[in-house]
């Protein structure tokens, strides 16, 4: 029980009835039957539907809701210093409720005029988003891009990944770009195991309005698109994994281990592709997960752009291809944005203006079947509360 006067209270009532004394126990009950059903679920899946990691025994291999961090399918072997290290860089950047803002980075994408730079830079034009900043973790993938970002922000983790290089510009789908976008997944399992809800968001992904009022509340995974139909429920919608919102409890923590695992089911896919052959399966209808696609209206990108600058929040490098390509064509938007913000109050209101890019990123939209994929540069493919109120 809780509440003021708690203990006078509790043993006052011990005293006075027995009733009050079933009704926790029946509670407790429920509660313990609810998730010794949903772990039934959790062992059913785990030994028929999907493949444990290579190497583990069929008795190790259970997943355990007590300890998530001794089973073996814990998604990161954290030594103790990077743990305690990623639990304080989480805290120090958390909201109240729990919630970081994420993003990759590597050199290519940390030299100075490049992607990390406009990326800040939108959260300092964008409408009410200059507070974000403070909830925003960078991981870094390679040591200089974790100088950089020591040198000019607050809140950088250091993502350690032994025999891997992840600092160059990684091509689509070759072989480092598919394990950059597994390492993700599997990181991002992890942030939701410790407690936290995030937003992950590319840094090819310009912040132009406080994004935390567009979402749904009680949905444990938000994702943009691609392409979207007009349903938030309709799983035909053409996710991106750039862009996405998720609440940290049992159901998201259970569907990142199923994505990730899922991965040695479809090999040689990424993790957007592999998202959308696992999106009708019946295990996430068992654990009860509740997803959503976030309209384009709101978070648009080059393969759809979001129309009024008035509703706008993001706006994605999508559908661009080469570092260069997604540079200029985001510097305009930015450029777009700026002059919208800088019109008098009652002609803004009044503005309708259309965004210039893609320009270069079009290009290449426009020719794609003429493009070998691995010579045309990085493309990422992609708590029960209510929404924070200190966004």
């Amino acid at each position: 029980m809780t509440g003021t006067g708690g203990d006078g209270m509790v043993s006052g009532a011990l005293h006075s009835s027995s009733a009050v004394i079933h009704k926790p126990i029946v509670r407790i009950t429920v509660l313990f039957l609810g998730v010794l059903a949903v772990s039934c679920i959790v062992l059913y899946k785990s030994a028929y539907h999907f493949e444990f990691l290579p190497g583990s025994s069929s008795d190790s291999d259970s997943i355990s809701m007590s300890d998530n961090r001794t089973s073996k399918v814990h998604f990161m072997d954290f030594q103790g210093k990077n743990e305690l290290e990623l639990e304080r860089i989480l805290k120090n950047a958390s909201t109240k409720h729990k919630t970081v803002i994420l993003t990759t980075l590597n050199q290519a994408w940390a030299e100075p005029g490049s992607i990390f730079d406009l990326f800040l830079e939108s959260f300092q034009v964008g409408d009410n988003t200059q507070k974000l900043v403070n909830n925003l973790i960078i991981i870094s993938l390679d040591q200089k891009a974790h100088a950089r970002c020591l040198a000019i922000h607050p809140h950088c983790y250091a993502l350690r990944t032994e025999g891997l290089n992840f600092s160059s510009e990684a091509y689509f789908m070759s072989e480092e770009y598919l394990k950059m976008m597994w390492r993700r997944i599997e990181f991002l399992g992890t942030v939701l195991e410790m407690g936290y809800s995030f937003v992950f968001t590319d840094a090819d992904i310009v912040w132009l309005r406080n994004p935390f009022p567009r979402f749904y509340p009680e949905v444990d995974f938000q994702i943009a698109c691609d392409n979207y139909y007009g349903n938030p429920e309709d799983k035909n919608n053409r996710p991106n994994g750039g862009f996405t919102y998720v609440r940290s409890n049992l159901r998201s923590i259970l569907f990142y281990r199923f994505w990730f695992q899922s991965r040695e089911t479809y090999p040689g896919k990424h993790d957007q592709d592999v998202l959308n052959m696992i999106k009708n399966d019946p295990f996430l209808e068992k654990i009860g997960l509740k997803m959503r696609f976030l309209d384009t209206a709101y978070f648009g990108g080059f393969c759809e752009r979001s129309k009024d600058f008035h509703e706008v929040c993001t706006m994605h490098a999508n559908c661009c291809y080469g570092l260069g390509t997604k540079v200029h064509d985001l510097k305009i938007v930015l450029e777009d944005w700026k002059n919208f913000m800088s019109l008098p109050l009652e002609e803004k209101a009044s503005a309708s203006p259309a965004w210039r890019a893609p320009q270069n990123c079009s290009l290449f939209s426009d020719h794609l079947q003429d493009i070998n994929p691995e010579e045309s540069g990085f493309h990422v493919h992609p708590a029960s509360f209510d929404l924070p109120d200190t966004f």
